[in-house]
C-alpha cells in the first residue's frame, strides 16, 4: 500500500515519540529467497537503492531526531540515503547485526534440508531456540537487541530511526507485543518495508506493520 505524503515544513511534532524500524533494501544477491543470508555483507540492488531514495523522501517531511543502523552495507547504505535527506550521520551500532547463521550462511535450503535433515527439521519445529552450527538462535538475538532498544527508548523524547535487519525486526516485534518468538515468522517482514512503533507512558504500541516503501 502507498503511503501519505510527508507534511511540507514546517515540520509538527508527534505528541508523543515514535520509533521506525525499517528493514534495508533489496539486496545484490542470486536466489536470496532460497538461500540463508545471515551476516553476509552483500550491498543493496538498484531496487534498493531505489527504496531507499523513496524513504528519505518520505523522511524528509518527519522530525528524526536519531539514525541507527546495523553495520553491515545493505543497512549502512539505506542509512545515509536517508540520512542524507534529514541531515543526520546514522550511528553505527554492532547489537544491530543480522542473525549469525554460522556454517549454514550462503548455502540453499534445500541443500542443508538434504544433508541435515533432523537439523532442518528441529530449526523449524523450535525457532526461538535453535542453532545452527556456529550461529545464533533468535533468542539469542532477543537477548542483544532487546536490551538496546530498551535504551534507545529511555533516551526519548525524540524519534529514531532503526535500520536493521528482517530477524532483529521480528524479535523486537515480538518483544513489542508479548508474542512468543516460536512465532516470529508469521510477520512479514518485506526488504524496504517500515514498521511504526509509538512510545507511550503505558508501553509500546505497534501503528504499522511491514508498511511498503512509498512511490
Amino acid at each position: 500500500m502507498n503511503l501519505p505524503k510527508p507534511p511540507a515544513r514546517p515540520l509538527k511534532t508527534p505528541s508523543r515519540s515514535m520509533i521506525w524500524l525499517l528493514r534495508h533494501g533489496v539486496i545484490q544477491a542470486a536466489e536470496a529467497g532460497k538461500r540463508y543470508i545471515g551476516r553476509q555483507d552483500l550491498p543493496l540492488s538498484d531496487i534498493g537503492l531505489g527504496q531507499a531514495r523513496a524513504w528519505a523522501d518520505y523522511f524528509t517531511g518527519l522530525k528524526v531526531d536519531k539514525i541507527v543502523s546495523s553495520p553491515l552495507i545493505r543497512c549502512l547504505e539505506t542509512a545515509r540515503i536517508i540520512g542524507g535527506g534529514c541531515r543526520i550521520e546514522p550511528q553505527v551500532i554492532a547489537q544491530l547485526v543480522e542473525i549469525c547463521l554460522g556454517s549454514w550462511e550462503g548455502r540453499r535450503f534445500e541443500t542443508i534440508k538434504t544433508l541435515f535433515p533432523q537439523a532442518f527439521r528441529e530449526r523449524g519445529e523450535h525457532m526461538a531456540d535453535h542453532r545452527p552450527p556456529g550461529g545464533e538462535s533468535f533468542r539469542d538475538v532477543q537477548q542483544r537487541v532487546w536490551p538496546l532498544f530498551e535504551t534507545l527508548t529511555r533516551q526519548l523524547p525524540g524519534n529514531t530511526l532503526i535500520v536493521t535487519h528482517a530477524g532483529v525486526i521480528r524479535v523486537l516485534l515480538c518483544s513489542v507485543l508479548g508474542m512468543p518468538l516460536d512465532h516470529l515468522f508469521r510477520m512479514g517482514q518485506d526488504h524496504g518495508a517500515l514498521n511504526i512503533i509509538e512510545i507511550r507512558s503505558d508501553g509500546f504500541r505497534l501503528q504499522s506493520l511491514n508498511q511498503q516503501a512509498p512511490h
